[in-house]
């Protein structure tokens, strides 16, 4: 009898203890604690979010967005790459060039780092930071053809157009019809008084694309013996290009102070008056 007792009782005991696991297991949640593996995919996925945000405009979005991937997963590269990205497109510069550094200190072998890098330090007037920047990419990615047409051009900020031109026709090997180094070949030429040579490399453009640059150009240097054909080429180019009427934008876009005056006179031909006017107007409705 005793023995039957003793064993009920321990037969109860077992019970009670599982029951009482199971109440356990019901009332404490179940915690899944995720790999890194997990973590750096939806670092990745947040990113990569952060980008497309970008690509639509949405800016302080994707800061947003890209500073919550870095936060999660900080030692990738193209994590931070996409940060600065979105610093340079809110204009926070100082911000993307660390973040660049950031980047550069993981793995210093990519190009598209100091490509960036020079990017910020132009938008910030550090022409010599950029070239610099810029130099080292190249050695990295010796046929970026962009790269070396971007060094090109801080070349011709610096007013050295033999080295600008030797740079643009680097870039026009690897690329034949980037006609964006051509065009930039006939804007240094000018400045050299090199007319003829001007007039080719502008009507090389135009042969890859008519576009409004090299058109303007072209009709800058024609209006010296042929204002009947300057006058049509100024009219498509700024038809085709209002922004092209404004002596600050041209400036932007590396036009020498010879190529300027010779655009200035041109576009106060009465010929061209309603034209002119017509930009203007196009430029203050889009502003």
């Amino acid at each position: 009898m005793k023995k039957f007792l003793r064993k009920t009782i321990w037969i109860s005991l077992i019970s009670f203890y599982f029951f009482q696991i199971e109440i356990v297991r019901a009332i404490v949640p179940y915690y899944y604690f995720p790999t890194i593996k997990s973590i750096q995919k939806q670092s990745l996925y947040i990113g990569k979010n952060a980008y497309q945000l970008l690509y639509f405009g949405q800016y302080e979005d994707s800061l947003n967005l890209a500073k919550l991937a870095v936060k999660i997963n900080a030692k990738d590269e193209n994590l931070w790459m996409i940060l600065a990205e979105a610093q340079i497109a809110n204009k926070k510069y100082k911000n993307a060039l660390n973040s660049l550094n950031k980047a550069e200190k993981i793995n210093s072998n990519i190009s598209e780092i100091y490509f960036a890098k020079s990017n910020v330090y132009l938008k910030i007037s550090q022409q010599t930071k950029a070239k610099i920047a810029l130099e080292k990419g190249i050695k990295i990615e010796p046929n970026n053809h962009k790269a070396i047409f971007q060094l090109g051009n801080i070349l011709l900020m610096e007013k050295n157009y033999l080295g600008a031109i030797k740079l643009f026709n680097k870039s026009i090997k690897i690329k034949p019809d980037f006609w964006q180094g051509i065009n930039n070949q006939g804007l240094a030429y000018f400045e050299l008084n090199n007319l003829n040579l001007s007039i080719k490399h502008f009507e090389s453009a135009i042969a890859i694309e008519e576009n409004a640059e090299p058109l303007l150009g072209l009709a800058s240097c024609k209006n010296f013996n042929d204002t009947k054909l300057a006058i049509q080429l100024a009219k498509k180019a700024l038809a085709k290009d209002p922004k092209y009427v404004n002596y600050d934008y041209r400036k932007e876009q590396l036009w020498g102070e010879k190529l300027q005056a010779r655009t200035e006179i041109l576009l106060q031909n009465e010929q061209l008056k309603e034209d002119v006017i017509m930009a203007k107007s196009k430029i203050s409705e889009s502003s």
